[in-house]
């Protein structure tokens, strides 16, 4: 059930450099334009599941924040191409490039902060080492062999897809089967998406960003491996602990309270 608010939602488009049209959901504080923050959701997911539903936004834009929500590419209001061509290594950072700079976003434009869930997180890191310069940065739901061994992750959903039709309670990939349905996933886009994001980040990289980052999990979330591990490789990370699993953990309040009390600092 979506959580009550009288701060309005807007839906926008934004155009990706290769043509694709991505939306953006948009909540500004009341009285006016507040603090920019960037928010992108898990993998199947959606701007509305991760951030709206169940109230995160709202706490936030409450807090004095006017959020950016983009659905992400083959996923929900964006569109979803079946041409491979759409789909190069770098594609989610490329769409969180071209709607930051939509928006004047950084690079001598307004400051702005930027958070991720699971492959969110990976997509906002991502960003930040390839020379985004977020004030801060959040990642959420993931953990240090969520980023090294993606390749593996990743393949886990591809045998989903593949097994949309057969898959049974009980089976490996019932939960993702299920979630897909639910989300009405574009299954062709998706199995590309997924394809295209294979390669893992290197650790090494871990040290190029410079910013405060959070990263913040949920105390049953073992999905994406060890947060703690991840914020020691990070030069300037904490972490942060929410009730839930992986799923679960977007359901609690804490969720939106420990992300309001981050970039509030």
């Amino acid at each position: 059930m979506t959580e009550p608010s009288d701060l309005p939602v807007s839906l926008e488009n934004v155009t990706a450099r290769d043509g694709t049209r991505l939306a953006v959901h948009r909540m500004d504080p009341a009285g006016g334009e507040g603090k920019p923050l960037v928010l992108l959701h898990g993998l199947f997911s959606s701007a509305e599941v991760n951030w709206i539903k169940f109230g995160h936004a709202r706490q936030l834009a409450e807090a004095g924040f006017s959020l950016f929500m983009p659905d992400l590419r083959a996923h929900a209001h964006s569109e979803a191409p079946h041409d491979p061509a759409c789909y190069p290594p770098s594609v989610l950072v490329n769409d969180l490039e071209d709607v930051i700079a939509h928006y004047g976003l950084g690079e001598g434009g307004a400051p702005y902060d930027l958070a991720g869930f699971s492959l969110g997180s990976r997509t906002v890191l991502g960003g930040a080492i390839a020379g985004m310069t977020p004030r801060r940065l959040a990642l959420v739901g993931m953990g240090l062999e969520g980023l090294m061994e993606f390749r593996r992750r990743a393949g886990f959903f591809i045998d989903a897809i593949d097994n949309f039709d057969t898959a049974k309670r009980g089976d490996t990939h019932f939960f993702a089967v299920s979630f897909m349905k639910t989300q009405k996933i574009d299954r062709v886009a998706a199995r590309l998406l997924l394809s295209s994001t294979g390669l893992a980040i290197d650790r090494a990289q871990l040290s190029v960003p410079q910013m405060p980052i959070l990263v913040l999990c949920g105390t049953e979330d073992k999905d994406n491996g060890s947060p703690e591990a991840l914020a020691q490789a990070l030069p300037n990370a904490q972490t942060a602990w929410i009730p839930g699993t992986h799923m679960s953990s977007v359901t609690e309040k804490a969720l939106g309270r420990e992300l309001v009390k981050f970039f509030g600092d």
